[in-house]
């Protein structure tokens, strides 16, 4: 008999607050959308934050014309109002994944039945790394009570087979309850997971989110050490020896195999000019180090085992058969329907703070659909052509001639946008033609008129591209 694991249709919460069997407090929503939306106005939380000299007035009237005249402002104006929903408050019975009479099988049963446990429905996990909390003994509350310095919104689709990955800068601005306009990263320490739940499913416009986990930075270096390390390649020396910050940093450019220290270091490491964005690019390069470790075959009869131990240093409403339904899951899926990107976002020269992280949909309905599960309605998405994308050139090939090659040829071609960026520091025999903004349909396009290149979607080429070409010993010419 096949096991279904699979969240509900979402029904409304009760009105009592309650705690549900796996720890999570549960209270009424509407009372708490009424109580985010009445927290303060957002246009005066942002007339503060930027500090503008411009009369009150007028700042007012700029707001409404731009709200009128630029359509893509509709989302991001549904992200910060609508009213909010997720089953992380929910009972198990409201979103259909317990039952009050199932028998809780054992981690032994269940690994050796894992085929059994299939996902039926799309579901939504928001996973944070959370920052060390000082004075704080490792698997307690308040080891999970800090700001959250990863965040990453994981949809596991059975639909289309598909396992896509919604990196959320940790300095993104949002709204959150009581404390006005502030980053995003701030709402786990202000509320916990419920909050921090809440606050990420309105900045993307209501996406459901159906499970949590928060891993303690303790808990990501012991999970490395139980996988024995994992492979990533280190695209420059990172070097931070500050005394004031306690953490030292010292990792040299190229492949490597990380430890548990390296790999929080390696993830951690932050420099400035882009924000948390090359810090999100890393953390995307060590999530496809650790899949592909997963699916080691000498790594994969150790999970029952490194679950256990690991137990501690996460906190999560995953059931077991919930977990064993995912890792099923995800052990079928293939190579290029795992996917990834970056929440769209601009820094602010007027803002005060330069690291703000300012949300922009604009055109990305996209985007929502694919990573969130959210449909707006009367709102398309708007496709740009594919010559006019904006294509960044990364030698990798060790041939230094080619790059201008490239561009010239890709020029001919009609492609307007056409730039070089510094060389890739390893060697690659294949071609990648990274998709940079989560559209994989644009980056096939490409790879067809190039009639070559290994598509992947995921964040990790130039930050101010739509694609990114790192061209390896495989470039052909073509006409």
């Amino acid at each position: 008999m096949v096991k279904q694991v699979a969240s509900q249709k979402h029904q409304s919460s009760s009105n009592k607050l309650q705690q549900s069997s796996n720890g999570v407090t549960l209270t009424n929503q509407k009372s708490i959308s009424r109580k985010f939306v009445s927290s303060g106005s957002v246009p005066s939380q942002l007339y503060h934050r930027l500090g503008l000299a411009m009369p009150r007035w007028l700042f007012w009237v700029l707001t409404i014309v731009v709200g009128m005249t630029l359509s893509g402002l509709l989302v991001s104006s549904l992200a910060l109002w609508t009213p909010l929903w997720s089953d992380i408050d929910r009972t198990d019975e409201e979103v259909g994944l317990g039952g009050k009479d199932q028998k809780v099988p054992l981690p032994t049963e269940l690994w050796s039945n894992i085929s059994q446990y299939k996902l039926t429905r799309p579901m939504n996990i928001l996973v944070m790394g959370i920052e060390p909390v000082p004075g704080s003994v490792d698997g307690t509350p308040e080891s999970f009570a800090g700001h959250s310095d990863t965040i990453l919104l994981i949809r596991f689709n059975p639909s289309n087979k598909t396992i896509r990955v919604l990196s959320i800068p940790k300095d993104t601005m949002t709204a959150i309850p009581e404390k006005g306009l502030t980053k995003v990263s701030q709402a786990n320490a202000q509320g916990g997971k419920v909050l921090a739940a809440r606050v990420v499913s309105r900045t993307l416009s209501n996406a459901p989110i159906d499970r949590y986990i928060r891993i303690s930075t303790s808990g990501l270096r012991r999970l490395v050490d139980q996988l024995g390390g994992v492979e990533v390649f280190v695209p420059k020396p990172m070097v931070n020896k500050d005394p004031g910050t306690r953490f030292s940093i010292n990792l040299v450019n190229g492949w490597q195999t990380l430890n548990g220290e390296q790999a929080e270091q390696f993830v951690r490491f932050r420099e400035p000019g882009m924000g948390d964005l090359e810090r999100v690019q890393r953390q995307q390069a060590l999530l496809v180090g650790l899949r592909d470790r997963l699916n080691s075959p000498t790594v994969l009869p150790k999970l029952p085992q490194i679950i256990r131990v690991m137990g501690r240093h996460f906190d999560t409403n995953l059931k077991l058969e919930e977990m064993m339904a995912i890792v099923n899951f995800t052990l079928n899926i293939e190579r290029d329907n795992y996917q990834m990107t970056i929440l769209p976002g601009i820094f602010s020269r007027l803002s005060q703070d330069p690291s703000s992280y300012w949300l922009d949909l604009t055109g990305r309905v996209d985007l929502l659909q694919d990573y969130a599960g959210v449909t707006i309605g009367g709102v398309s998405s708007s496709v740009k052509p594919l010559a006019s994308l904006k294509i960044a050139i990364q030698n990798a090939s060790r041939k230094p001639q080619l790059t201008q090659k490239v561009i010239n040829n890709l020029k001919q071609q009609g492609f307007t946008k056409v730039y070089a960026i510094p060389d890739w520091s390893d060697n690659r025999s294949e071609t990648k033609i990274i998709v940079q903004k989560g559209n994989r349909e644009a980056g096939e396009q490409l790879q067809k008129i190039l009639r070559f290149g290994q598509v992947e979607v995921s964040a990790t080429g130039d930050l101010e591209s739509d694609i990114t070409i790192r061209i390896g010993k495989d470039w052909k010419d073509w006409k």
